[in-house]
């Protein structure tokens, strides 16, 4: 059996006033990649009528794709790339910032309630301007052992290709167990792997996950197992470990302290760098962003240590 490192959630407000909560598990003080992921939360099943749901007013981002996957709701996307689209269970939606981009998301009024993960992922340094793109894929659901059936959104497994574009070698998949499942499955010694739990409990290459938590397995085994003590939904995440050095701090991704002060104070100027969003409605025109910490902001490496 690998060596699982688990890593458990903590609660985060999301948004600015009136933030809805969410649990993150990247980035981690002891870990700061799977692969190019850089960045997990996870959310939800919220009862939007007592929580308010989602509303994200515009906010930037520079060096990174986000990744927004659904299992419950629906979600307003509106970005400054012009495009106006839904998030939608089972269809993935992949937006690139590269050189910079500011989008909203609000949860549809028809939305109930809201579940589902929000995920990003660092791109390296030669793709790290790139011009601001999305893509969209609705993954089928496609059997994967005796009980278990998934959704490939990014990368390749047990067969199944999605056609999202990546900068660097990754694996996305939601997977669901029935209860007593065991799931033996092939996987690329190169990547090393991520198991996030939705719903139920697993054990993962014999070490137990409670939802919410993600457990991490670094790169060398031909295989993984996961067995569902219950009805279970994970999120599998892969890829080739990201060995260089990043500055992460709110919704910037940089190569050193003084690259995100630049970046904040573009945003906060209004620069064209980032932008306008045509057609939100929501409570604020901008999310503004918020001072920095006294000192330097550090970088951050693989393992979550401080260059």
């Amino acid at each position: 059996m690998s060596d699982v490192h688990v890593l458990t959630p903590r609660e985060v407000p999301l948004g600015g006033p009136r933030a809805m909560t969410v649990r993150r598990t990247l980035p981690h003080r002891d870990r700061s990649f799977v692969g190019a992921w850089c960045f997990v939360d996870h959310y939800g099943p919220d009862d939007v009528d007592s929580t308010g749901g989602m509303d994200v007013p515009p906010h930037p981002h520079t060096g990174l794709q986000t990744v927004s996957w659904l299992f419950e709701g629906e979600v307003e996307h509106r970005d400054s790339g012009g495009v106006h689209a839904m998030v939608r269970p089972g269809e993935v939606n992949l937006m690139t910032s590269g050189h910079g981009i500011a989008h909203s998301e609000v949860s549809t009024p028809g939305t109930s309630t809201l579940h589902g993960v929000q995920l990003w992922v660092v791109l390296p340094e030669a793709d790290r301007d790139l011009q601001r793109e999305f893509q969209h894929h609705a993954a089928p659901v496609v059997p994967l052992a005796e009980g278990v059936e998934g959704r490939v959104f990014i990368g390749s497994l047990g067969g199944h290709t999605s056609p999202v574009v990546t900068r660097t070698p990754l694996l996305g998949a939601e997977v669901t167990l029935a209860a007593g499942a065991t799931w033996t499955v092939p996987v690329d010694t190169a990547y090393e792997h991520g198991v996030l739990v939705d719903t139920g409990r697993v054990t993962f290459d014999g070490t137990t996950l409670e939802r919410g938590d993600l457990g991490v397995v670094d790169a060398g085994p031909g295989e993984l197992t996961v067995e569902a003590l219950e009805p279970t939904r994970i999120v599998l995440l892969g890829g080739t470990p990201y060995d260089e050095s990043i500055v992460m701090w709110w919704n910037f991704i940089g190569r050193d302290h003084d690259e995100i002060v630049a970046f904040r104070d573009a945003w906060q100027g209004r620069e064209e760098r980032f932008g306008e969003v045509e057609g939100y409605a929501g409570r604020l025109t901008w999310l503004p962003a918020p001072v920095l910490p006294g000192g330097r902001l550090r970088s951050r490496t693989r393992h979550g240590r401080e260059a």
